[in-house]
């Protein structure tokens, strides 16, 4: 296994999800607040094929590097989950992130929002 730190490898994901023009990037850090992970990013998609476009381009990222564990809803692409381990990656359709809430639900996390991808 590839060892880098979670944050790094939120970066990494940040930078992919917005070379593929996702939206609205925020990461949660909730290594204080939960036994689960130690990030969530967040991402919105315009379209069902967006959010698979770059859910692809983050799974080729972690290819090899034995850093993906899941990806859930890949089918729907309505909310897609990539799970690697430290980091857990959402793309939403903005109605299924709306919906869902998970930055409110883990309001109390700091909070860092990427308008630019950086």
């Amino acid at each position: 296994m590839i060892k880098i730190a979670p944050k790094a490898l939120a970066r990494k994901i940040i930078k992919a999800a917005w070379d593929k023009k996702a939206e609205e990037i925020v990461l949660l850090n909730l290594k204080k607040i939960s036994g689960v992970t130690d990030y969530f990013v967040i991402a919105s998609a315009g379209s069902d094929v967006q959010a698979r476009v770059i859910a692809d381009h983050i799974v080729d990222l972690l290819k090899g590097k034995e850093l993906l564990l899941h990806v859930e809803g890949y089918d729907s692409g309505n909310w897609i989950l990539i799970d690697c381990f430290s980091v857990i990656v959402h793309i939403f359709r903005p109605a299924a992130r709306e919906y869902y809430g998970l930055e409110k639900f883990w309001g109390d996390a700091p909070r860092e929002e990427y308008p630019d991808g950086k």
